[in-house]
């Protein structure tokens, strides 16, 4: 089972985004990286195309390191490890370090 989904609630550890908070939209799992909405951003500049016909400069999110992101406890809303817990039916959920279940659903 994998510590980060789409969806969660995470909080940067480390780097020029530390202690900002967001949810994650893309996972790019060959290189161990999430794109966290509305943080580490960047300017690209856009040459005028047919399906682009204006151009210029634009914003978007670049991919974070896995390791450098923590999921939020939703009970503490502190950043916390993950455990697996394994439920009666065999069921298996995320759990942060209180022992709420982490998670979009």
């Amino acid at each position: 089972m994998k510590r980060l989904r789409v969806g969660d609630l995470v909080q940067v550890i480390s780097g020029k985004e530390e202690g900002k908070q967001g949810r994650i939209t893309k996972i790019l799992a060959d290189e161990d990286r999430v794109v966290v909405e509305g943080l580490n951003t960047v300017t690209r500049h856009q040459r005028p195309t047919p399906r682009n016909q204006e151009g210029g400069k634009i914003t978007k999110e670049a991919p974070i390191h896995a390791s450098n992101v923590m999921p939020v406890d939703p009970a503490t809303g502190k950043p916390t490890r993950v455990k697996v817990r394994v439920g009666e039916d065999g069921k298996k959920t995320r759990v942060g370090k209180s022992g709420s279940a982490i998670g979009v659903g």
